[in-house]
């Protein structure tokens, strides 16, 4: 029932994503580009987003467990550390470069075209570099210990 239901929110997400036009890369460089012909879509999807998601988290927080019956998980960490940092900073030039974050993309890779699959390949290559290096990471913080 968990896979239904992760499914029927991905697929509501894209839809979501499809239909407010954030699938297509120009809408969100033209968000980006502030000192040029800005375009403030990309601000009330966002505005949407949070607003759905403050009520959907104080909700979440007061349970113990999903409707589903899984246990309520929610981030824990509170702190700014370097690695969040670097990570949102390279985040934000890769979206603002190509125009996409991974949501969209995967949305567009149904629309067809190269560019959202070369995205995300890269992304999921991303992705996997990143495990790797952790992985080692904790390998090797394992055998000093």
């Amino acid at each position: 029932m968990q896979i239904v239901t992760a499914l029927l929110a991905g697929l509501v997400f894209g839809l979501g994503l499809i239909v407010s036009g954030m699938t297509d890369p120009s809408k969100v460089i033209g968000f980006l580009d502030i000192a040029g012909k800005w375009n403030p879509s990309l601000a009330f999807v966002m505005g949407g987003a949070i607003l759905v998601g403050v009520f959907a988290f104080r909700f979440a927080a007061t349970r113990a467990q999903a409707i589903l019956g899984a246990p309520m998980r929610l981030p824990a960490a509170r702190h700014i550390d370097r690695r969040l940092i670097l990570g949102g900073l390279a985040f934000g030039a890769g979206w603002g470069l190509a125009g996409y974050c991974p949501g969209p993309a995967l949305a567009s890779v149904v629309t067809g075209g190269s560019k959202p699959l070369i995205f995300t390949a890269a992304m999921l290559a991303g992705m996997a570099m990143f495990e790797i290096r952790e992985r080692l990471s904790q390998s090797a913080a394992k055998q000093v210990a």
